[in-house]
């Protein structure tokens, strides 16, 4: 069962995604054109390495190894050479005679500079340059041949050490978080009283709710699953302290531990239908999706959706109204196959890859584990708290069921799809979205990336939106398709640039290790996704509504970190404002990131300029990379670091002071995991007022018709470094200034002041 791409009318943004100018990265063909590396990879003859051959998205691509590092190596070809073509009609005592006299040559330090030059630029030569190397070397062309095929499978196999070092280094650290996370459940107490929410005595332990179900007759189990899961444990509020919040800010997730009661057949009979719907909806054309004239995006026509898969106009029952939101996009990400369906197999690289949509996200129940290595047919019931990065939008939470199935060997399909029957068992004050038949088909293009044809179908309870976001949310680019591929095409291409072991000078300056660039992008990567964390409207904070001195709604939210290195010990306080902008979004996002105008917003530099130390690129847009800035003043000097990032629907700045000694250490490759980081910074997004020119010209100045921008702004600062302490209004005052004169150097500075 295949789905044929080829002919798929959405076009989306495909081309221009592989010819952007900024692109110099030389990864064994990763970023050139997908049929030339075909054709590069038709030379690898019999004998190549394992798997290894054609260039194609293997991690020999991005191996971890400079060409500086490795010795001399011993060409196995000259054994083939040493008499080849010579005394054809001796015997066979005379040929074992001659493989008892085979010499072993060695290539001079000079051959080997000018193979590892080639080796640079192209790892798999094709025979025309194995030819023209051969004659400038005097050695055969099977010699050069044989060089460059021990060459990459030194490479892989240092790689593979090195990665399975990495795993499992992750590995323990995953063991000491989960028994630090398991001990500190046991100890948990109320924030608001200090009342344990645990009692030994109590409370039933996980296991041993286990326990009982398995041990009680069968038919019993499921009532017995039921009465468990309505008081879960760690869940039960301590009766002298009053909830914390209302019911509208908890998380759903609370309340679903046992509720799962339908039956595996009827499950997978939902997901294979779900199935089939996401695979029509991702191929067909008109009249089911209309391309819109004034936008140029997919609307789904709603008449014949319900007339081609028979959707039955079924009555609210009682429920509140709802909306739907339908959209499709199409595009190319820079990922291996089996590593892209992982992260969505596997519910944690899942939210790690889309940190500025996904808050929350758990495993509730697998039905299926699924076959193979990458898991062909795994079902699991899953929950999900999306966001978007501001407090003024409220999260939304969703169940559903996840199928992952592969259509042929080039093709796999990832479905979710809402089941009534697991809703019905929650709280229906907190089931506010659900899921249609939503996913993606992914095909495998080779040379190491993908495409991808992404569905998003919801169903959402009508609620109040803030007026500034309205436009954005109803048009459904908030939670759409063009967000989720945008966000997917941008984490790949960080990823294949971490893992870059040739990446030019030009885009890697001020680092001079491999080890040190990839510290300091993996410390980036972390400060972004708590940045991401910190400014939502998730469960996991309170946000108290407080007005600026300039008339800006400003939310404060406050929380204690007791034991985590990664941020501060003590009371963190956060401040976000979010404001609407007459200018652009890439014009601001430009502004932001740029550490020459630094200092006509950031009032802690005092107005002094900053300089940039080290700049690395991580995606092939300029404005994709991170930066080390210095900043002096006449009473001491301070560094930053600065994660910028921009796709095609939004951008964001992510910048925090980082201790000077400690980043110097994280530049020569030393662990960053313990660097103490509390991020601030901005996120930028359309307003949703999409338009066609209104003229048509050449001139750059007049072609944009942008409108403007929703700008989210968000400081974190440590006001004190006891967790017990109390949060002053003095600190809620100093931060609520220092958004306010932010705000209102960013609007003099681009000529946007109101009126």
């Amino acid at each position: 069962m295949g789905v044929d791409m080829s002919n798929n009318p959405p076009t989306s943004r495909t081309k221009d995604f592989f010819v952007a100018p900024a692109l110099s990265l030389s990864l064994a063909g990763i970023f050139r054109d997908a049929g030339a590396t075909a054709a590069a990879s038709m030379e690898v003859e019999e004998g190549d390495e394992g798997s290894g051959g054609g260039g194609g998205g293997n991690r020999e691509d991005t191996a971890d190894i400079s060409s500086e590092n490795s010795g001399p190596l011993r060409s196995r070809s000259d054994d083939e050479f040493d008499g080849e073509g010579e005394h054809d009609d001796e015997g066979d005592g005379d040929k074992n005679k001659k493989k008892k006299r085979k010499k072993y040559h060695r290539h001079t330090a000079e051959q080997i500079r000018e193979m590892e030059s080639l080796f640079k630029e192209s790892p798999h030569p094709d025979e025309k340059q194995r030819q023209q190397l051969s004659k400038q070397l005097g050695l055969a062309p099977r010699q050069v041949k044989f060089w460059f095929q021990n060459r990459r499978t030194q490479i892989k196999a240092i790689q593979e050490r090195h990665e399975n070092s990495l795993l499992k280094g992750e590995m323990e650290k995953l063991r000491d978080e989960n028994k630090a996370m398991r001990e500190q459940i046991n100890k948990a107490c109320c924030p608001n009283c200090g009342t344990a929410t645990t009692s030994r005595d109590s409370a039933v332990t996980t296991e041993e709710q286990q326990l009982r179900i398995e041990n009680a007759p069968p038919q019993g189990r499921e009532k017995l699953r039921v009465a468990l899961g309505k008081y879960p444990p760690g869940t039960a509020a301590s009766p002298s302290c009053p909830a914390g919040k209302d019911q509208d800010t908890r998380s759903s997730l609370d309340f679903v531990t046992g509720i799962f009661g339908l039956e595996k057949s009827r499950i997978m009979e939902i997901v294979n239908q779900a199935m089939e719907e996401l695979t029509k909806m991702a191929t067909a054309g008109d009249p089911l999706w209309i391309r819109s004239v004034e936008t140029g995006r997919e609307i789904l026509n709603y008449d014949e959706y319900v007339k081609e898969f028979s959707i039955k106009n079924a009555t609210n029952n009682g429920r509140p109204k709802r909306s739907i939101e339908a959209s499709r996009e199409t595009g190319v990400v820079f990922v291996d196959l089996p590593r892209l369906v992982q992260s969505f197999v596997d519910v944690n690289q899942w939210k790690e890859m889309f940190p500025c949509l996904i808050s929350k996200a758990a495993t509730v129940e697998v039905i299926s584990d699924g076959e193979g290595p990458n898991r062909d047919g795994a079902v699991q019931l899953m929950f999900a708290e999306l966001q978007m990065l501001t407090p003024m939008v409220p999260t939304r939470e969703v169940y559903f069921v996840r199928y992952c199935k592969q259509l042929s060997a080039e093709q796999w399909a990832i479905v979710d799809v809402s089941v009534d029957k697991v809703e019905g068992n929650i709280d229906a004050s907190l089931v506010k979205c659900r899921k249609r038949p939503s996913g993606c088909i992914i095909e495998d293009k080779s040379n190491g990336h993908c495409k991808v044809i992404w569905v998003e179908h919801l169903e959402c309870q009508k609620s109040t939106v803030h007026t500034m976001y309205r436009t954005i949310i109803n048009s459904g680019l908030a939670f759409g398709a063009r967000h989720w591929v945008a966000t997917l095409q941008l984490q790949c291409e960080r990823l294949v640039f971490f893992m870059a072991t040739n990446v030019p000078m030009k885009d890697s300056t001020g680092v001079a290790t491999l080890a040190g660039r990839k510290s300091i992008l993996k410390l980036a990567q972390r400060m972004t996704q708590g940045f991401c964390h910190a400014i939502g409207a998730s469960s996991f904070h309170t946000w108290t509504k407080v007005s600026s001195k300039t008339g800006e709604d400003v939310r404060i939210a406050s929380r204690k970190n007791l034991n985590d290195p990664g941020e501060p010990l003590g009371v963190i306080l956060c401040a976000v404002s979010s404001v609407w902008l007459p200018a652009s979004p890439h014009v601001l996002f430009d502004f932001l990131r740029d550490e020459a105008r630094r200092n006509e917003w950031d009032i802690m530099s005092n107005g002094g300029p900053a300089h940039s130390i080290a700049n690395l690129a991580k995606g092939q847009d300029r404005g994709n990379a991170v930066t080390i800035q210095s900043m002096k003043s006449k009473e001491n000097s301070m560094w930053i670091l600065q994660d910028s990032c921009t796709n095609a629907y939004e951008s964001m700045v992510v910048y925090a002071p980082v201790d000077i000694t400690g980043m110097q250490s994280v530049m020569t490759g030393c662990d960053a995991s313990n660097i103490a980081i509390l991020p601030s910074g901005f996120s930028i997004l359309p307003d949703g007022l999409e338009s066609r020119p209104l003229v048509i010209t050449s001139r750059q100045e007049e072609k944009s018709t942008e409108g403007g921008s929703l700008l989210t702004i968000a400081f974190q600062i440590l006001t004190n470094t006891s967790p017990t302490a109390k949060l002053t209004m003095e600190s809620v005052e100093s931060v609520n200034t220092l958004i306010s004169c932010t705000l209102r150097n960013i609007k003099t500075s681009l000529q946007c002041e109101d009126g």
